[in-house]
């Protein structure tokens, strides 16, 4: 009985998270759908617009958060309005690509790489056994100093851009193994754990953009 009980529990487990899993993945599917949309109504210049959208989208990040713990609802809607709005802010960069079909190409590549990626670091999470939370926190770290370096590469010295998107693809690819084993282990809710994912797969779809693109983007 006792062998019954135990084999119920891991079963009832395996549920729950697949359960959260697919309900991550859905509000994540939703949010870039957002995106999308929210980088096709884009004005084709944001000007100064541009810093407070960035400014809005980073207290987002923070309400969202905060607003899911007390109601799913209202962390739910907050969320789509934030990938919304990400699809303004990342549209010039999108723009730089889709004025022609090799850029758009390019485009759409970096989508289904991230895709796949996600796909693989799920599966690769559902076996993985180490230490993420200690993983994530070097992850953290490492994410540190590559925005010092970015800065210092915007004001002192010059960072290769294809060096720094292969370094941002692979911190936040980390991050996004050490958030899908989070999921396994249900330790935030959908909307929560949706954020984290969003933002992972985002900051790697920008990456291999920069990667695919290599030098020869077209800038406005």
């Amino acid at each position: 009985m006792q062998t019954i009980d135990s084999t119920d529990s891991i079963q009832v487990r395996q549920t729950t998270t697949s359960s959260l899993l697919a309900r991550v993945l859905w509000i994540t599917t939703v949010g870039f759908l957002f995106t999308a949309f929210g980088s096709w109504i884009s004005p084709p210049t944001l000007g100064m617009s541009w810093y407070a959208i960035v400014i809005l989208n980073f207290v987002l990040i923070f309400a969202i958060s905060y607003a899911a713990r007390k109601s799913n609802a209202l962390g739910l809607i907050l969320f789509y309005v934030f990938t919304t709005l990400m699809g303004v802010q990342i549209s010039p960069i999108l723009n730089q690509y889709t004025h022609s079909a090799a850029g758009q190409a390019i485009v759409l590549e970096a989508a289904l790489a991230t895709a796949l990626g996600m796909a693989l670091m799920g599966v690769i999470a559902e076996f993985a056994n180490f230490n993420y939370m200690k993983v994530g926190r070097i992850a953290f770290f490492a994410l540190i100093g590559l925005i010092v370096l970015g800065l210092l590469g915007s004001f002192v010295f010059y960072v290769n851009p294809t060096i720094y998107a292969w370094l941002t693809l692979v911190i936040f690819s980390v991050f996004l193994l050490v958030d899908f084993m989070r999921i396994r282990d249900r330790q935030y809710g959908a909307v929560q754990m949706a954020l984290s994912i969003y933002l992972d797969a985002l900051n790697i779809f920008l990456a291999l953009l920069q990667i695919f693109g290599g030098g020869n983007r077209r800038r406005n």
